[in-house]
């Protein structure tokens, strides 16, 4: 969580707004459980572990990430 608190603390930077400590709570956990349920979702779809879940979640936003700027399309 402390990373996605970072990131929280970026975006509120750029943005010039801060948000309250609740808020900042409720969005990281909503991160949080959105992040868990699709590992593993993809754990269970794959019959691999979470780790290999994670992995395979990660893999693929890197990719769609690349497809999106063209590179390796």
């Amino acid at each position: 969580g402390g990373v996605t608190v970072s990131y929280f603390e970026w975006v509120q930077n750029r943005i010039g707004y801060f948000w309250s400590l609740e808020r900042v709570h409720k969005r990281l956990g909503k991160m949080m459980s959105e992040a868990f349920d699709n590992v593993f979702e993809t754990a269970e779809k794959h019959k691999v572990s979470l780790r290999i879940g994670a992995y395979v979640v990660a893999i693929d936003r890197v990719s769609q990430a690349l497809k999106l700027r063209g590179i390796y399309a």
